[in-house]
């Protein structure tokens, strides 16, 4: 799934009120104000190696969670990996961490929330876990379910609550 501008959030969850809502409050970036697609995560902390090789290779609309632990200490995406998922089929990150090159971002066909920004590059060592459940803001994110953001929030569902 790609940007999708027919749902919304608060029109989704009106039919399945119990559908987790992510109570964080995210920075939107990126083109795509409305991105949905099956979940991808890494866990991560200050280190970005996972989260350029997932954005690195081929996606079918794939969102990548990354729970960076909330640190804004340095950037886990920059507009070269945001570029690359974008390129590479992926619909959008969630980053519970900071990004930077926001203005190069926001003129991508790509959509990202994230806490904040920070120009302070991170580590490339690879270090962290890739595709398992991540949890911040009440919702766990489970590789594999489903993801959709749009301007009033982030819902998590086991099964699909729109058809595109």
């Amino acid at each position: 799934m790609s940007e999708q501008h027919d749902f919304s959030t608060a029109d989704l969850i009106d039919i399945a009120p119990d559908t987790p809502s992510c109570e964080t409050q995210f920075h939107r970036f990126g083109r795509h104000r409305h991105f949905c697609g099956k979940i991808r995560t890494v866990k991560c902390a200050r280190d970005n190696g996972l989260v350029k090789t997932l954005m690195n290779s081929h996606s079918e609309g794939e969102v990548l969670v990354v729970d960076g632990g909330g640190s804004l200490y340095s950037a886990l995406m920059g507009d070269l990996i945001a570029g690359a998922g974008a390129a590479n089929g992926w619909a959008g990150a969630v980053i519970n961490g900071a990004i930077r090159d926001s203005e190069a971002i926001n003129t991508m066909p790509f959509g990202v929330k994230a806490l904040g920004t920070n120009p302070r590059k991170s580590a490339k060592a690879g270090a962290g876990e890739v595709d398992i459940t991540v949890s911040f803001g009440g919702v766990d994110f489970i590789p594999g379910h489903y993801l959709y953001s749009d301007a009033d929030g982030i819902l998590v569902s086991a099964e699909p609550l729109h058809q595109s």
